[in-house]
């Protein structure tokens, strides 16, 4: 019987293996990081410029709010990648859906918009003169006001909408002036691919990180 005892050393040596195993494994994490950073600004600009371009987005701060974020604190796991906006609802345009709760929606001149907060003043405004009030129209609960003096720089986007609706030149002091109509939800469309947009463009996040770990 012949009895054969080995020993090991230098990088079979079992604990300098598991130091070079986890020195591997770090410089991995390392490079897959970086690459994500890379590749997912990439991604983040391609991604900007489609929602530039399905929103007609004329506020740079909301195309802006897109951003790509690489998560990589867990040295056990590989990084991770996240394109996203801290915007709330974007979601909705980005899966459709129904939005319930009663909403006012301004009645603003077609191809215009009003922001949140500006729509919230003339309101503010309007109660605060005592000039808005609801009438019902073909079964629509609509928000109405006069076209008083003291309210003229708060409706001046609304007298222009209904100038463009009625094609009168001039809007006499008196007349109602229809600001918003009242809803009990709002079912939208999707109108944003962004898991197509980001999945188009894998190839580059890829050859990111490849670029990366060649380093190694």
């Amino acid at each position: 019987m012949l009895k054969i005892s080995l020993t090991t050393s230098g990088l079979l040596d079992k604990s300098t293996l598991e130091a070079w195993a986890r020195q591997k494994q770090a410089a991995i994490h390392k490079a897959v990081a970086i690459g994500m950073r890379d590749g997912g600004k990439v991604v983040a600009d391609v991604v900007r410029s489609k929602m530039k371009s399905d929103f007609t987005v004329k506020k740079a701060a909301f195309v802006n709010s897109l951003r790509a974020k690489v998560y990589d604190r867990n040295p056990d796991k590989l990084p991770a990648v996240l394109i996203g906006s801290k915007i709330p609802w974007l979601g909705i345009h980005v899966r459709g859906g129904t939005i319930s709760g009663r909403m006012l929606i301004p009645l603003t001149e077609e191809g215009r918009r009003i922001g949140r907060r500006a729509f919230k003043r003339v309101i503010d405004t309007l109660i605060r003169s005592g000039n808005a009030y609801f009438i019902r129209k073909n079964g629509q609960a609509i928000l109405m006001a006069e076209n008083l003096r003291e309210n003229a720089s708060a409706l001046t986007r609304f007298k222009r909408a209904e100038r463009s609706r009625t094609g009168t030149k001039s809007i006499k002091r008196g007349t109602e002036i229809p600001i918003a109509v009242l809803v009990p939800n709002i079912t939208m469309k999707r109108r944003f691919d962004l898991e197509g947009t980001v999945r188009g463009q894998l190839p580059v996040l890829a050859r990111a990180i490849e670029t990366q770990l060649n380093k190694i």
